[in-house]
This record gives structure tokens, C-alpha cells and sequence, in this order.
């Protein structure tokens, strides 16, 4: 037998090992070199990992230092799941300060209160409507304490606490000040941004202006993939002459069958594979040759009506099942890209009829439906699990202000009487409680929809506004539906960051791809990715946004993907999935 030094020497790495290691190396040599780098992941390259290898590297090499200078290494993540993560694989270095962006930055900019006394009375929030009559009836902002402690607006005698919304805007009033630049650079040498194509659009360009070509500047590290900018908001793709681009070419996730389909969808970043005899399975479903009449509308053009989706989706499932697919939740998961097929099946079928904007529910764009998903719900089921330290968190509140035992009765029985009301009352019940209760606040959106509900006159000639329209019939619908909405996006959203399917894998997914979205028309996109297409800056955008989402979903198996379209393709978009997947597709009719 072999001396054990050599077995290990003549071990060789995989593709994506390898591939991997020059991503490494890369990233080293732009550290040691003090040069700003982006690391261009794709979906299953291992890009925290690659984060966490760097932050490794530079607490060894100078974490002792920084902090005998009074300085850290800044981590920046999109997520507090991210940030525990992160601060667990770098065993809580001292050398390392790392907090959400809102986080980070209230920390930054907390101790210039003269600086945001000047620019709150100059935010959108704070400079008309409500707020700025109450500012005004509360003699201006004067000396109060500038605090963010709750994530809502409030005006007390001695202090004004900041909304979420406030903290990046005035974050970037102050990186106009040469003090603060100044102090910004000397805390922080070296700053790395986790999931950098879903940072705020305006954050990142003032970083660009302030300090990415300046002299004295930190060192920016940047993690993310742009093609995974699935939101609004995010600056997406970052590019600039003094950034070292890197790509990891790597997926550590799928096997070569779904990875060479990610590599045709995107040809300019090429993965290698983790084991390339590993054995998996692509499926593409049609349903072009159904011979009903198709929905109509623009949101629903060509898509098969509620019914027959289903039914469709059962066709799918009995003949994957057939031929060994396992659909154990923890096996396999069924990502919906549409609508009201998906409400009728996950108990949230009034939802969709709600709003003429349906994807401000789905996409948690409308205020109640963030509140009640991102906050109340995680809220309440840390409640009943008795994680009382999850809950104070999931509602942002500061959980040291409960010294007494009156106290903690009366947030008991508060969300004791909040739970009963779930299960049996209306959204309406819901509000109703939460605005009479004394603890349990509502977000300042959340507040300012439901005043202008309060505010109208129902018996005046003026006509509801939709907003308004909306929310009323919002009051209406069993909040069981929001329950059921949460859980679902919970677990299977292709669109929410937190807690979606982005960044998650599963053994296999089947991709359920039909209409009900005026954003998305997964269709059109697919004939857009012909090469022989050119688009124009006005509609390149949307078809980013589709495609993105596309990508997200097929990128989450590892080992099998199967797809069907519940929209008639046209010949075009049929060019593409043929050239994207290369295997023959199925009609179900």
C-alpha cells in the first residue's frame, strides 16, 4: 500500500473543485494586491462559502492588527439567516462586524445626530403628509435623539425613532460629508458584500461615487450573481474599472444534466460539475395541443383555465411518479410560476381576485401582505413554539424593555387573543386587535393605508380610490388565507429573498410555468432568447426580470427538473426550450 502523504497527493480534485480553487486564488491575489473584486457566483457555485474562505484568509492575515488599530472587517449580508451563519463559520471574530445592511449602516451613521437632525425633515416620509404634520405640531425635531429601535416612525418628547426605509437614504446624505467619509474608511478598511445584486440601487451608487475611486478607500469585496436579481430594488449587475471581476465556474449543487441546461441558458459562465458521472433527469411538459378555449386577458393570454391547470399538474405528477419521482415534501418541491391555479391549491384563492396588481401579493409589494408574511406570521409561530426571542425579533422590538411581569403578562395575552383571532376572524379582526393593542403596533404603511380606509366617507359622491378599494375588501377575507399565503412563501416562493426558494436546494422540483402576472410572461421570454433576437434598452429590463426567475427555479434541483407549461408556446419560444434542455418534449394532449 501507498505511504498515506502520497494517496493524498494523487487524490485529484473534481471539476468543481478545481474550478473553485482558480476562483480562490483569484479572490487572494486581488486581496494581497488591494485591488476591489466581485465574485460572479452562479446558482450552486458555493458563493458563501467563498466568502466565508476570504474572510478566513483575512482574519488570519490581519485580523490582530485591525483590531489593535480599532478597526473590523465589514460583512454586509442581505439577511439576518446570513448573518448567523456567517458569524457561526468565522467562530464570531472580533475582526469581523457583521450585520444586515440596515444594521450596518444605522451603526455607521447613529452617533452624527447632528447630521440627521439636518436631513430627516428632509425625507420623502418626513417632509409631507402625516409625518410631517405631526413633526410640526411637535415643534420640529429641535435636540431629540435621533433612534432606530422598533423599524417604525414615532415622535416622542425627548427622541424620533427612524423607519427601515429611512436608514439607507440617510446613510447616503451622510457619505456626502468629508468627516464621515473620513471616519467611514478608518473603522471599516475592508468591506464585503454578500448578495451584492439585491443591495439597494441608490446605496450602491453612492458607493460608487464616494469611495470606489478615491485614494484611502476600503477594500470592496463583492459576492452575488446578477442573473439572481429577482427584485426591484437591487442595483443588479455591478461593473467598474477599479473592480477585479471573478467568476466561479462551478456548481457543486446538480448533476451534468441540469448543469449543461444552465449552461446553454447562459453560455458566458460556464459551470463545471461536482461528479460528472452522477446520473439525473430533465422533463419538459407541454400542453400546446389542448384543444379548449384558452383565458384571455393581458395577464392570462394563451394560459389554460383554473381547471384544467390542475388537472394538468395531476397529469404531470402521476406520470413522474410512475417513473420513480418521489413527491415527499422532503424530496421533491413544485415551484409555481402562476397564479390562480396556485391560490386554489394552496388556500388563497380570494387573494388573487383582491388586487388588479396581483403580483403585490405574490411579490409582497403591498404593505399589508409584507407585515403580515415577513413580520406577523414568523411572529406568531415563534409564539406558539414558545421562542420568545425569535418572536421580539420577527417584530423588531427590544425584547429588554419587558422588565416587569405585568409587562410580560400583557404581551401574552396579547399574542394569546392574536392567535384565537387567526383562526377564526377576518384580516379586518386581525387589524382591529393590532390597532387597539398597546404593544403590538402596525408598520408605518400598514398604518397609513388603513387611516385613509378610516378616513373616507363611504356615504360622499367621491369614488373609492383602488388603494383604498383594495384594503377594504382585503378586510374582508378570512385571514386563514394570509396563514396559508405565509406558509406558502415560506417554502416554495420563486420571488421572496428571505426565505424563498433563491439560495435553497432540493433533491428534485418541478417547475409549474403558466401566466397571471402583469410582470411576467414567461412565453414572450423565451422567444427573446433567441440569438438572432436584439433587444432595446426599454424592454430589456422585463425580459431580465423573467429570465432571472426562469433561471432561479430550474437552478434549485440536484438531481431532477422537470417542467410543464401550462401557456401554449408559440414556435419561437419552442426554438429556445428546445435548445435550453435538448430533450424531446412531451404533450400531455
Amino acid at each position: 500500500m501507498a505511504p498515506k502523504s502520497l494517496m493524498t497527493e494523487s487524490v485529484r480534485l473534481s471539476p468543481a473543485e478545481e474550478a473553485g480553487r482558480r476562483a480562490r486564488d483569484e479572490i487572494l491575489t486581488a486581496i494581497r494586491s488591494k485591488k476591489n473584486f466581485k465574485l460572479e457566483a452562479g446558482a450552486g457555485a458555493g458563493k458563501t462559502y467563498s466568502l466565508v474562505e476570504a474572510l478566513k484568509f483575512l482574519i488570519n492575515d490581519r485580523g490582530q492588527r485591525l483590531l489593535r488599530m480599532n478597526q473590523r472587517i465589514a460583512c454586509i449580508t442581505f439577511t439576518n439567516v446570513a448573518k448567523d451563519e456567517i458569524e457561526a463559520r468565522t467562530n464570531n471574530s472580533k475582526a469581523v462586524y457583521c450585520d444586515t445592511i440596515h444594521g450596518f449602516c444605522w451603526t455607521a451613521i447613529s452617533e452624527f445626530q447632528s447630521y440627521l437632525r439636518i436631513h430627516v425633515p428632509e425625507l420623502v416620509r418626513w417632509s409631507s403628509g402625516d409625518w410631517a404634520d405631526r413633526l410640526k405640531d411637535a415643534g420640529e425635531i429641535g435636540n431629540r435623539r435621533i433612534e432606530y429601535l422598533l423599524g417604525r416612525r414615532n415622535i416622542i418628547d425627548g427622541s424620533i425613532s427612524l423607519h427601515h426605509d429611512d436608514i439607507l437614504p440617510l446613510t447616503i446624505k451622510l457619505f456626502g460629508y468629508e468627516k464621515f467619509q473620513n471616519l467611514f474608511r478608518s473603522r471599516y478598511p475592508v468591506i464585503l458584500i454578500d448578495e451584492y445584486q439585491d443591495t439597494d440601487a441608490d446605496w450602491m451608487a453612492a458607493i460608487h461615487k464616494h469611495f470606489l475611486s478615491l485614494d484611502g478607500s476600503p477594500l470592496f469585496g463583492f459576492f452575488g450573481d446578477h442573473w439572481q436579481k429577482i427584485y426591484g430594488s437591487g442595483c443588479g449587475i455591478v461593473t467598474h474599472r477599479l473592480i477585479t471581476e471573478v467568476d466561479k465556474k462551478a456548481n457543486f449543487r446538480s448533476v451534468p444534466i441540469i448543469v449543461g441546461c444552465l449552461n446553454r441558458m447562459r453560455p458566458e459562465l460556464p459551470q463545471s460539475v461536482a461528479d460528472p458521472n452522477a446520473v439525473g433527469e430533465v422533463r419538459i411538459f407541454l400542453t400546446n395541443k389542448w384543444r379548449g378555449e384558452r383565458r384571455r386577458g393581458s395577464h392570462y393570454q394563451d394560459d389554460l383555465p383554473d381547471d384544467e391547470a390542475n388537472t394538468a399538474l395531476e397529469l404531470v405528477k402521476e406520470r413522474l411518479e410512475r417513473d420513480g419521482w418521489d413527491f415527499s415534501p422532503d424530496l421533491t418541491k413544485i415551484l409555481m410560476l402562476t397564479h390562480r391555479a396556485l391560490g386554489h391549491q394552496q388556500g388563497y384563492s380570494s387573494l388573487p381576485t383582491i388586487f388588479s396588481d396581483n403580483s403585490s401579493f405574490a411579490k409582497m409589494e403591498h404593505a399589508h401582505i409584507e407585515y403580515f408574511v415577513r413580520q406577523l406570521e414568523p411572529a406568531c409561530r415563534a409564539f406558539q413554539k414558545k421562542h420568545y426571542g425569535q418572536m421580539f425579533s420577527a417584530l423588531k422590538v427590544q425584547r429588554q424593555h419587558l422588565f416587569k411581569t405585568i409587562d410580560k403578562k400583557s404581551w401574552s395575552d396579547t399574542m394569546r387573543r392574536l392567535i384565537d383571532i387567526r383562526g377564526a376572524g377576518t384580516v379586518g379582526d386581525v387589524i382591529r386587535h393590532l390597532d387597539e393593542s398597546k404593544i403590538l403596533g402596525l408598520s408605518g404603511a400598514v398604518e397609513k393605508l388603513e387611516q385613509l380606509l378610516k378616513n373616507f366617507d363611504i356615504d360622499s359622491d367621491e369614488e373609492m380610490p383602488r388603494s383604498v378599494k383594495e384594503l377594504q375588501r382585503l378586510h374582508a377575507v378570512k385571514y386563514q388565507e394570509i396563514i396559508h399565503l405565509a406558509k406558502y412563501l415560506d417554502g416554495h416562493s420563486p420571488f421572496e429573498t428571505k426565505h424563498g426558494v433563491k439560495g435553497a436546494q432540493f433533491e428534485n422540483v418541478l417547475v409549474v410555468v403558466g401566466r397571471g402576472w402583469n410582470r411576467y410572461n414567461f412565453g414572450r421570454m423565451l422567444e427573446n432568447a433567441r440569438p438572432s433576437v436584439s433587444l432595446c434598452d426599454r424592454d430589456r429590463p422585463a425580459f431580465e426580470s423573467n429570465r432571472n426567475l426562469f433561471y432561479v427555479v430550474c437552478s434549485r434541483p440536484k438531481r431532477r427538473l422537470a417542467l410543464i407549461f401550462t401557456q401554449r408556446l408559440s414556435e419561437d419560444a419552442l426554438e429556445t426550450v428546445h435548445r435550453w434542455f435538448e430533450v424531446e418534449l412531451e404533450e400531455l394532449y
